[in-house]
């Protein structure tokens, strides 16, 4: 059949007001689509937007957008955060794992997908790139789908080869993808934080790590080690240097042996090459990466997450800064559980002992209207710059008194009162 090519303001004419409308995320944001979709901000009403992290000016601020377009968040990017914390937005609490059950079981039905696929090959098949996630199971149900295609979108393997005979309109673009490297934001407080979490990690082990400084510091302190396997929710720059020197092998994984699985990656356009038409990388479904059973397969799993802050007893709050929503639940439960259950598998909690303003992210109780990500009887290893704690199997004074030893040196004092203050003083 012929490709139902069409420029963008065409494309998004197909949706109509009252529509639920998914918009791929991360790296694969497909801004051209979402820009024209905008434009029709005066033709439309009541046009729910759902998504999971997008990247990218949206053009939120335009006239008429937020009059027309309700912001309905399944995690909280940098560029939805404003409007997302107003009455004409809001964010869903879900395990990444969960998110495409939304859309199969029809509680978030979705009328029209958005989606950022590489061009169709010899067959026909195009390639939702570097963001399968829960891409895939919106393309599956959406009612309409408008791919936005373009030759910067790396070929993956994996679950997110679509047909064009899927799509209702293709958009031809021929934009660069946005590229970040958080190599230059790593200091000596996330140096720190990677040398503790590196002694953690044994060789032949199965990672998992976020974005940002933190979880590249430890990748790159990790090059001395041997026969690293990596299923991860995400991939960044930190894996290129170890896949260089032969540090990841996938050798001892018993899911996917040789691969390295994820479901969405974000980093340099030397990351984005890396994945294009190669076999070594399989992007999957998050459904399926997220599943705790699936990851606890693999051998010593360490799942490295963060947080906003911890309370004294080990609860974990990652998602907002008391009621302001910041980001959102994501997969940080789905692989510490899974790493806990693996055989010799590790879940870490790794951050800074302070906030950029010199607040202590360790604190006797959590905001009011914080979001508690993670609980603390999932909570087992906790790193600062300052230490390491070891909480599984503590009682509630034990963990205070290991996590006080981590804190920053400024407030111990403090935190150490507000633990004689609830629990009494040391027996």
């Amino acid at each position: 059949m012929a490709k139902p090519v069409m420029t963008a303001a065409q494309a998004v004419g197909l949706v109509k007001s009252g529509d639920r409308v998914f918009l791929h995320g991360s790296a694969a944001t497909p801004l051209t689509l979402v820009h024209a979709l905008f434009d029709r901000a005066s033709e439309l009403r009541d046009i729910e937007v759902i998504s999971v992290s997008t990247y990218g000016d949206l053009g939120l601020d335009r006239p008429g957008v937020r009059e027309s377009f309700f912001i309905n968040s399944l995690f909280v990017s940098a560029n939805v955060r404003e409007v997302v914390d107003t009455d004409r937005g809001d964010y869903v609490p879900v395990f990444l794992s969960e998110i495409p059950r939304l859309f199969e079981a029809g509680i978030l039905p979705i009328d029209v997908a958005l989606v950022h696929v590489s061009p169709p090959d010899a067959h026909g098949y195009c390639s939702l790139g570097v963001s399968v996630d829960v891409a895939r199971s919106a393309v599956v149900h959406a009612r309409t789908v408008i791919a936005q295609v373009n030759p910067h979108m790396p070929r993956t393997h994996g679950d997110g080869h679509l047909h064009v005979s899927r799509f209702a309109a293709m958009v031809e673009v021929d934009d660069p993808l946005p590229e970040v490297d958080y190599g230059p934001h790593i200091g000596p407080c996330e140096r720190a934080i990677a040398d503790r979490c590196a002694g953690l990690i044994e060789d032949g082990s199965t990672l998992q790590m976020g974005i940002g400084a933190i979880p590249d510091a430890i990748l790159g302190a990790l090059e001395h080690h041997r026969d690293l396997g990596v299923h991860t929710e995400m991939c960044s720059n930190g894996i290129l240097p170890l896949l260089q020197k032969g540090v990841i092998t996938n050798r001892f994984k018993r899911k996917h042996p040789g691969r390295v699985v994820t479901s969405f990656a974000l980093g340099t356009r030397a990351l984005y090459d890396l994945f294009d038409d190669n076999p070594d990388f399989a992007f999957l479904d998050a459904q399926y990466v997220n599943d705790g059973n699936v990851i606890a397969k693999n051998p010593k799993v360490v799942a490295v997450n963060s947080a906003i802050e911890m309370d004294l007893t080990g609860q974990v709050c990652a998602d907002s800064i008391g009621t302001y929503q910041f980001s959102g639940v994501g997969g940080q439960m789905d692989f510490l559980r899974g790493a806990a259950l693996s055989d010799g598998g590790k879940p870490v909690i790794a951050m800074a002992s302070v906030t950029a303003k010199g607040a202590s992210k360790i604190v006797p109780f959590l905001r009011p209207g914080a979001g508690v990500v993670t609980t603390r009887a999932h909570v087992h290893w906790v790193v600062t710059e300052w230490g390491t704690a070891y909480l599984y199997g503590k009682n509630l004074r034990q963990r205070a008194d290991a996590l006080v030893a981590i804190a920053h040196p400024d407030q111990r004092e403090a935190l150490a009162r507000a633990t004689r203050e609830r629990f009494g003083p040391k027996g």
